[in-house]
C-alpha cells in the first residue's frame, strides 16, 4: 500500500487530493497547522490515515514530519500543498513577511526534510510533489511576495532535480503549477479568470504525480496562458494591468 504524506491537507486542494487518494486505498499521513478539521476523513478511512499538527514556519516542523513518517510506517511520496498568499498592493510588511516565511522558508524546510529522508533512509528513492503556482512564472503586481515566493519554489525544485541527477539518485521531483483555484485562499469577490474547482485540480495533480511529470501546469488553458506570458518582454509585462486579489 502506497504511503503518502500531504502537507497542508485541511482544506482546498490538499483536502481534495487526500480524499481521492484515500478512496484509492493509499495510506496517508495528513499534516497541517491544525488537524481538527481532518477528523471526518480520518474516521471515514480509519486505519489508513494518521494526522499530525505541523506548522511549517516553526523550527520543529522537520522533526514533526519525521514523527509522522514513523507513525505512517514510512513514506513513499511527499506532497507539499501548504501555502499562503495575500493581495497586497500596499505592501503591508506583515503580509509580505508571512508569505515569505511560509512559501519560502517553510517550503524549503519541509521539501528539504523530505529529500534528505529519501536520500539517507530510502536508498535514494522516493517522490516529492509540490504545488507552486502559475503566478511563479512572472511577477504579478499586487501579488509581489506570493509570485516571487512561487518563483523561488520552482527554481528550488529545478535545482533539486539537477542534484538528483548529479548524485545518481532515484528521487522524482514534480512541480505542480495550478492556475486560479476556488479555495479559501482566494477572496469571494470574484474577478478570477478560468477559476477551477479543487476536485478537478486534485485529479490532475494525482495524474501528474502518477505519471512522474517534472512540471505540470493545470490545466491546458493555463498552459497556454503561461506560454504567452513567457513570450512577453519585461518592458511590456510591467505595463500590463493585472486586477486579481487574494
Amino acid at each position: 500500500m502506497e504511503r503518502i504524506i500531504i502537507m497542508g491537507a485541511t482544506s482546498g486542494i490538499g483536502l481534495a487530493v487526500a480524499r481521492k487518494l484515500a478512496a484509492a486505498g493509499c495510506r496517508l499521513g495528513l499534516a497541517a497547522r491544525h488537524t481538527e478539521s481532518l477528523a471526518g476523513i480520518a474516521a471515514e478511512y480509519s486505519g489508513n490515515i494518521v494526522c499530525e499538527d505541523i506548522d511549517i514556519t516553526r523550527a520543529d516542523a522537520g522533526s514533526r514530519l519525521r514523527s509522522l513518517i514513523d507513525r505512517l510506517g514510512g513514506m513513499d511520496c511527499y506532497l507539499h500543498v501548504a501555502g499562503v498568499g495575500y493581495g497586497n498592493p500596499l505592501l503591508d510588511l506583515g503580509k509580505e513577511i508571512a508569505t515569505v516565511e511560509t512559501d519560502v522558508v517553510g517550503f524549503t524546510r519541509m521539501v528539504g526534510s523530505a529529500y534528505r529522508y529519501f536520500r539517507d533512509e530510502c536508498g535514494g528513492k522516493g517522490h516529492i510533489g509540490a504545488v507552486t503556482s502559475v503566478a511563479g512564472t512572472n511577477g504579478i503586481d499586487r501579488l509581489a511576495a506570493y509570485s516571487a515566493s512561487k518563483c523561488f519554489d520552482q527554481c528550488y525544485l529545478r535545482a533539486l532535480s539537477q542534484l538528483v541527477r548529479g548524485e545518481k539518485l532515484k528521487i522524482r521531483i514534480t512541480d505542480i503549477r495550478p492556475g486560479w483555484v476556488r479555495t479559501p485562499l482566494l477572496s469571494r469577490s470574484g474577478g478570477y479568470p478560468m477559476l477551477m474547482k479543487p476536485d478537478y485540480v486534485a485529479g490532475r495533480i494525482i495524474r501528474a504525480v502518477r505519471h512522474g511529470r517534472r512540471v505540470a501546469v493545470i490545466d491546458w488553458r493555463w498552459n497556454i496562458v503561461v506560454g504567452l506570458w513567457r513570450l512577453l518582454p519585461n518592458w511590456l509585462w510591467v505595463r500590463i494591468p493585472v486586477s486579481v486579489e487574494i
